[in-house]
């Protein structure tokens, strides 16, 4: 297995020290492996987000192209939102 120096702070170390001490973990090694997981997985349900939110975009781009829009003037804007909040709400049910 490949071997690698890293620098932590006093703060992480003491972290990886505890969890080692808790025996949630072997030894450093499993606990610094399991934190790069976290992180791989946490990337990758990032890009998934990313990706959903630019198709959302891409639809709220082109449903104005086409002019399916609503004008609200900005007093009625909490109301407004409330409004969809509420019918979202009794979708789900």
């Amino acid at each position: 297995m490949p071997s690698r120096n890293i620098s932590l702070t006093p703060e992480q170390d003491a972290f990886i020290a505890k969890v080692v001490e808790l025996g949630e973990y072997q030894n450093a090694s499993e606990a610094v492996r399991d934190a790069l997981r976290v992180l791989r997985q946490r990337r990758q349900e990032d890009a998934l987000k990313l990706k959903a939110l630019r198709v959302q975009l891409q639809a709220g781009v082109e449903a104005l192209d086409r002019g399916d829009f609503v004008d609200i003037e900005e007093s009625e804007l909490e109301g407004y939102l409330n409004g969809l909040t509420v019918a979202r709400r009794k979708r789900t049910r």
